[in-house]
């Protein structure tokens, strides 16, 4: 597919994608030099970080198992504490995400949360007009003149009061194929992360809020060194105080739980808490674990919060952050409101109460939710069991937890409808990716590419680790998995659901990922060649 360019100055090789001009207001000369100057100081390192997961995946699939680093015990083992967190951030005890779309930040804004978490990553499909609709709407945002007026004449504004904004770059390993410098791509994360903060840094800074950033899918400290170097060289050249840009990183990847206190430490003047991003957490146990048979995980509506891995990486995670004075963020929400059965909705929403009970009691000092009916739920259970602003007082130096309890499998069964679901749901979000969408509600729950991931990866293993049976005895095989992507892509093609337009498209990519001798890393990345 040609990439439309304008060659900003062809003479210092700065390229970036904006042949009509559309996004003039964003891409100003300025702004685009800023971020072309954070790719010539720090993607020899990103990329040199890249290579360096390669080498310990090839080592995880050799046999090694993940652990904590021997090099690293003096800082796992020393007394320090993180930066003092600022207070427009010290009452994290809901917050929403969603991706960066006009409507979904009025109404996030207004939701009630404490905070919104805005998302250029996992429910954004990363097309150049979604990401420069989203920068343009976050500056809207940032300085008040964001309003939205739907098909009917209904307009929406921010009203008092709003979340706290915290922007979610991509992960260092997704590119931006409509941005080059030197001739080289420019990483999505730098892209999000640098014109974000061009344009608004310095607002939220005079207003005491921020700018505040989540940073995704780290593997370990020297990655989260990088994201501080990047941040302290965009504070020189904004002119901010050193340390004003504040960063909660998501512990969602299998060799990042062995480094939380490294992640700390490698953030400590900037950090202010590390998040169970639960979903992207299963999907990076499956694929460290790609290649080992023995560690296969039955059906992911089985994998849930109680099973012991997870459970002592959500309480291991407590631990560590408030050992050293940072929050530990709980986990995601995903389900929806469902009109029209209203005890399906009880149902569902039972499971949201007692997924933030178990959090709050835990010792979690706040949590997410997909949709803003679910934020009164949320925040009750929290200032029921949570009157202080945060649990930081709660140490639990009752957890011990071992290398082998945070990879030990959970146990359970594959059924027909768990395999089916996958297959369903990857497809079906997989083909709404392709159609720029990256937020996808299925079967009342709200989507993003982590539940895609787990299903991508799980049929993968069951299908490459047999023979393996289901709960019946019946074999899994990939003629079964075939039949099954071909009617549900029948299904998904005559539909009106999201996605019917590329559902052969997705199906062939999907069939092309599972029947692969290996585990691709990532579905969106394959994904992306296809992105309209």
């Amino acid at each position: 597919m040609a990439v439309p360019k304008i060659a900003i100055d062809p003479q210092v090789g700065i390229r970036f994608g904006d042949e009509s001009g559309a996004y003039s207001d964003i891409l100003t000369p300025a702004a685009v030099a800023f971020v072309a100057g954070l790719h010539r100081r720090f993607d020899g390192r990103r990329l040199a970080l890249l290579a360096e997961r390669v080498t310990r995946q090839q080592r995880y699939d050799a046999g090694e198992l993940p652990d904590f680093r021997a090099d690293t015990a003096s800082i796992r083992k020393d007394d320090w504490s993180v930066a003092p967190i600022p207070p427009a951030l010290r009452d994290r005890r809901v917050e929403i995400t969603g991706p960066v779309e006009r409507k979904m930040i009025i109404n996030a804004l207004n939701s009630g949360a404490r905070v919104f978490m805005a998302d250029f990553e996992d429910s954004s499909a990363p097309t150049w007009a979604n990401q420069m609709d989203g920068q343009r709407n976050l500056r809207d945002a940032v300085d008040g003149s964001i309003e939205f007026t739907n098909a009917e004449g209904k307009v929406y504004r921010v009203g008092k009061d709003p979340a706290v904004l915290v922007v979610r770059p991509r992960g260092w390993h997704l590119p931006e194929r409509h941005a080059e410098v030197d001739g080289d791509v420019v990483a999505g994360a730098l892209v999000d992360f640098g014109l974000f903060a061009f344009h608004n840094a310095n607002t939220l800074h005079e207003r005491d809020r921020g700018p505040y950033f989540y940073l995704p899918k780290l593997q370990g400290m020297e990655e989260a060194a990088l994201w501080n170097d990047v941040m302290t060289h965009a504070e020189s050249e904004l002119g901010l105080p050193y340390g004003t840009m504040k960063a909660t990183v998501l512990i969602e990847t299998l060799p990042a739980v062995f480094q939380m206190d490294e992640i700390l430490h490698a953030l400590r003047d900037r950090v202010v808490g590390l998040n169970c991003g639960r979903w992207d957490y299963i999907f990076s146990y499956l694929k460290t674990f790609r290649n080992h048979a023995d560690r296969l995980l039955p059906e992911r509506g089985q994998v849930v919060m109680t099973v012991p891995f997870l459970k002592a990486y959500s309480e291991l995670l407590i631990r560590t952050c408030h050992r050293r004075g940072a929050f530990a963020m709980g986990g995601m929400a995903a389900q929806i409101p469902i009109r029209g059965d209203d005890m399906a909705n009880e149902a569902a929403m039972a499971k949201v109460r007692a997924d933030k009970l178990r959090e709050v009691t835990a010792g979690h000092d706040g949590t997410w939710v997909a949709h803003p009916a679910l934020v009164p739920i949320a925040q009750s259970i929290f200032d029921e069991h949570m009157p202080t602003p945060n649990q930081l007082h709660v140490l639990r130096e009752d957890v011990e937890v071992t290398r082998d309890a945070l990879i030990a499998p959970a146990i359970g069964t594959i059924t027909r409808q768990g395999f089916d679901n996958n297959v369903e749901v990857c497809l079906r979000y997989t083909a709404a990716w392709l159609e720029g969408l990256g937020c996808v509600p299925i079967h009342n729950l709200m989507e993003d590419a982590a539940t895609a991931e787990i299903a991508r990866a799980q049929l993968w293993q069951w299908l490459h680790h047999g023979p393996l049976e289901f709960s019946d005895h019946a074999s899994i095989d990939m003629a079964l998995f075939d039949h099954a992507l071909a009617t549900h892509c029948h299904r998904l093609r005559e539909s009106t659901q999201p996605g019917a337009g590329r559902a052969e498209e997705a199906a062939a990519l999907i069939a092309e990922l599972t029947h692969a001798d290996e585990l691709r890393d990532f579905l969106t990345l394959p994904a992306y060649e296809h992105l309209a």
